[in-house]
């Protein structure tokens, strides 16, 4: 199918947030701090309040928010971070609102802080939250909370959470192994770059009610935060899901309450849109990590023990990524003996938030790369070491469960028969190959649709479409009912009567919503049957429902099209009324997903430039639903993970200002770095799935730093242990 969205994404013709009209609308623009520590002592508005078309300068206490906390939606008294909101300008036009806000001069008292993580670890380090405390409510939407044994490491100053996950003696079958890959394996923090910057609207209604236009990727989160916020119950919150300009995790629920607070003061409609350097500025990126760990194998290749510790720089929030990566490091293979620690450590720089496969790369990048050297020293093929130790079905996973139904074996065996990795090396090239996978959140949703008179049928989801999931649900619907794909129309609406569906994120949305989408379609299916009966006299198991009408099997000269069964609903025939239906659905089991890429890359000795020169991935995705989308979902996913392997990063000095505030300093891949994709699908069917189908969102970015870090070492002979790689650590002296 085509993208439903598609014809008015690429004309122009899709309404985003900052394309709204609003009578009487306001704008808003925040004054940042420039301290990474500290407290705020004074606010001089003075100046800004006398630019004409300023309508208010806006502090903390204006507002009447509470304690002093990284999330409140300006900082009260205590500043936690460079950038941190302090105030804002609310006046008649954008430009008005930035004038002013360059003039309101804050005054600080500032503090010691820890910017960095050897500085927040550091005895008597400042404390960087007022509290700790470990928060897996984020983690959770993704399917893998931060479980694991929590009677060892215990957090202790700016640690805010320590987990363990252990098994068998992993001491005794290191020093038993016949080869142990290791090292220390970093991945620097970056940020989502989206072409939409944030971009919110709020409104007071004559109710005292707050509607809120955003384009985010959960409105229930962000209807619960500002209902929080503002000390008033969820129902009297509406928010309007607006399109989404790529959000890749990074649009869940952020500047919402602030702006409805300042549409709540000024007692206006109020947008706050940020321009791209603040965008870098306030936008929370992905956390840096580390990961020490060890992976040991017998001499014939069985992965015997996997020792790690796992360390993630969350900047002013406590954090919980650690929880994904630890499971995912000890549940790919079968080893009998494992023990890593987690740790969630907070540190003066910008809190950070998911990023597409929260957890998973920073995983697959330490352990794919230990398991490539292993296969080297023994003189395995990588492959055939991956599918020796790869888990089935059954299997334990990191946490005890059993692996459900899996596709790491099929992807595996796909990828050692593709050209890709069997077609000879250029003079210079080197191959690498690495694993990856992906939990898969799931939640309960509902779905409800309609036959409308003209025959079309009217399907209305609670689901954000930011990954082409809308045309997804319309194939499986036109598939179930039997109409063509183009006869389906996708209905949104808002928090107040939407169906209740997951977060767009964890590539749970066709996984969980899809279920809710075929039990409401089934029950349409039943009555456009039992209406078309009545009219062709004739039983409802002798129907047939194709090319968008209702026929007798085997007499296709008796049919009747599907909009005169609709009208003869709507005038009672069959007794039943119009064709409405609703279908709920509750997975409780994730899908996970599994994939194996492969990359060709070429060295320039001397400068340490590295050409991606092709690249293949196969994927276990269940059932496509479209494959279109899918493919498409798959070549974003790697395009964004080859820049963060080949230069995106974002940079803070010693004092926590940001250096990389713009596309002119934060490098994104460009067309001239992104080789030929080639994908192959797999189709390990998930018990639970639509027709079968698995989540496709993360699971294409995960393996991407391992595969070409695997090919570098292949091509140059150097592990490279830190991303985005350097190129001064690539280069041999003299080009030799």
């Amino acid at each position: 199918m085509r993208r439903t969205e598609g014809a008015d994404k690429v004309s122009g013709a899709l309404a985003y947030t900052e394309d709204m009209t609003l009578a009487g609308l306001a704008h808003a623009r925040l004054v940042l701090s420039y301290v990474a520590s500290g407290s705020v002592a004074a606010i001089h508005a003075e100046e800004a309040l006398r630019v004409p078309g300023v309508l208010a300068v806006v502090r903390a206490d204006d507002l009447g928010l509470g304690d002093d906390s990284p999330e409140l939606p300006l900082a009260r008294r205590r500043v936690f971070h460079t950038s941190q909101p302090v105030a804002a300008v609310v006046a008649e036009t954008a430009e008005a609102a930035a004038d002013a806000a360059a003039l309101v001069e804050v005054e600080y008292d500032e503090a010691p802080g820890a910017v960095g993580v050897e500085a927040a670890l550091r005895e008597g380090a400042p404390l960087v939250l007022p509290e700790s405390g470990g928060d897996d409510g984020e983690a959770s939407i993704h399917g893998a909370a931060a479980g694991g044994d929590h009677d060892g490491p215990q957090p202790a100053g700016n640690v805010s959470s320590v987990l363990q996950l252990q098994r068998g003696d992993v001491g005794e079958a290191l020093a038993g192994a016949a080869v142990v890959g290791r090292g220390r394996f970093e991945m620097a923090r970056v940020h989502h770059a989206f072409l939409e910057t944030h971009v919110v609207t709020a409104a007071v209604e004559p109710d005292r009610s707050v509607t809120v236009w955003s384009p985010t990727q959960g409105m229930s989160w962000v209807q619960a935060a500002v209902a929080s916020s503002l000390g008033m119950p969820p129902h009297r919150v509406r928010v309007v899901p607006m399109p989404v300009g790529g959000g890749f995790g990074g649009k869940i629920a952020q500047l919402e309450p602030l702006v409805a607070h300042l549409a709540r003061h000024v007692r206006r409609p109020v947008r706050l849109a940020l321009t791209r350097s603040e965008e870098f500025l306030v936008g929370r990126p992905a956390p840096s990590s580390t990961v020490d760990i060890e992976v040991g194998a017998t001499a014939e290749g069985d992965i015997s023990a996997v020792r790690a510790e796992v360390g993630y720089d969350n900047g002013a929030s406590t954090g919980w990524h650690s929880g994904i990566t630890a499971e995912l490091l000890v549940s790919t293979y079968r080893v009998p003996n494992v023990h890593v620690v987690g740790r969630e450590i907070a540190t003066n720089k910008a809190p950070a938030t998911s990023y597409r496969a929260p957890g998973a790369p920073q995983a697959y990048f330490a352990l794919e790369s230990c398991v490539d050297d292993i296969a080297r020293e023994l003189g395995i093929d990588p492959i055939a070491l991956r599918l020796r130790n790869a888990s089935r079905e059954g299997d334990p996973r990191g946490d005890g469960s059993p692996w459900p139904r899996i596709g790491l074996v099929e992807c595996l065996e796909a990828a050692a028969r593709h050209p890709a990795y069997l077609d000879p090396r250029a003079p210079g090239e080197g191959v690498g190959v690495a694993a990856g996978s992906w939990i898969g959140g799931f939640g309960p949703a509902a779905a409800a649709c309609r036959v409308d008179a003209d025959g079309t049928l009217a399907l209305h989801l609670g689901s954000i479409d930011i990954s082409g999931s809308d045309t997804g649900m319309a194939a499986l619907a036109a598939e179930v009912l039997g109409i063509p794909g183009d006869r389906v129309r996708i209905q949104r609406t808002d928090t107040t009567t939407s169906p209740v569906s997951p977060i767009a994120g964890g590539s749970s949305t066709s996984y969980s919503v899809g279920p809710a989408v075929i039990g409401a379609v089934l029950e349409v299916r039943r009555q456009v049957l039992d209406v078309a009966g009545a009219v062709l006299e004739a039983s409802a198991e002798d129907l047939e429902i194709a090319d968008g009408e209702v026929r007798v099997k085997g007499v296709p000269a008796r049919s009747i099209p599907m909009a005169e069964v609709a009208q003869a609903a709507l005038r009672g025939v069959g007794g039943g009324g119009p064709i409405h239906a609703v279908g709920r659905a509750a997975v409780s089991v994730p899908a996970p997903m599994f994939c194996v890429h492969v990359a060709r890359v070429r060295v320039d000795a001397q400068t340490g430039a590295v050409e991606v020169t092709r690249y293949a991935a196969i994927h276990d995705i269940g059932r496509a639903l479209n494959r279109a989308d899918v493919i498409g979902q798959i070549h974003g996913g790697i395009v964004q993970g080859l820049g963060r392997a080949l230069g995106e990063e974002i940079v803070y000095d010693e004092s926590g200002q940001l250096r990389t505030a713009s596309f002119g300093d934060y490098l994104l891949p460009t067309a001239d770095v992104v080789p030929g994709i080639e994908v192959e699908l797999v189709e390990v069917p998930s018990p639970a799935g639509p027709l079968g189908a698995r989540g496709i969102g993360e699971p294409p970015m995960v393996p991407v730093q391992a595969a070409v870090a695997n090919a570098i070492r292949d091509a140059t002979g150097r592990r490279l242990t830190s991303v985005p790689f350097q190129l001064e650590a690539i280069a041999t002296p003299n080009g030799a």
